[in-house]
């Protein structure tokens, strides 16, 4: 398989805590792989914080990928009719997505392209960051991890005495984890000893 021609799709949620790393991860992605197509959760898209505002970083990854950001479930559904990707991340992936995506619900830019580009039988590749990985959202990661073509980036508890339920995936393994992912395998080992 030749990784330079892997056309990856790269899904940013509103972890907005980790959106510099994320940002970093979609570097390293590009210029790993082929073309990159940025997509973006109407939450990311539109929400200002203090780690950033919006507009600034769909701005980056548009320089980054070269593209324009997909921010509409009209503008996901495309993926999948079209087989417009041979890879899709999702870095980072919130519980409410990890929970959408466990449940089959589809009503954001994210979901609507995870579902378009699973009916191809591709690999999804999650990158976790949720504060209730081990709480709430434990059940939700427990049905992904059982589904097909659905691979995770590594992730481990990233400050579990301050927030011990807290899960965070390892995003500088994402290129690695694409490319396991698309020989049908899951990078190991998946459970990471952080902080």
């Amino acid at each position: 398989m030749n990784f330079k021609e892997l056309r990856v799709g790269f899904a940013f949620c509103g972890s907005f805590c980790t959106m510099a790393q994320a940002l970093s991860a979609l570097e390293q992605t590009a210029a790993r792989f082929g073309p990159v197509t940025p997509i973006v959760s109407e939450t990311a898209a539109s929400t200002d914080t203090r780690f950033g505002a919006a507009h600034d970083f769909m701005r980056e990854m548009e320089r980054v990928c070269g593209r324009r950001v997909i921010s509409t479930v009209a503008g996901a559904e495309p993926i999948g009719p079209r087989g417009l990707l041979d890879a899709l991340v999702i870095c980072p992936c919130t519980g409410n997505t990890l929970g959408k995506l466990a449940h089959g619900i589809t009503d954001s830019s994210v979901t609507m392209a995870a579902k378009a580009h699973l009916r191809n039988g591709r690999p999804l590749i999650i990158a976790v960051s949720t504060n209730d990985g081990l709480g709430a959202s434990a059940p939700n990661l427990g049905t992904m991890l059982g589904r097909k073509n659905v691979y995770f980036v590594p992730f481990g508890q990233d400050d579990w005495q301050g927030k011990p339920a807290s899960l965070v995936a390892d995003f500088t393994l994402v290129p690695q984890a694409v490319e396991a992912a698309c020989r049908g395998e899951q990078l190991q080992p998946l459970l990471q000893a952080r902080g």
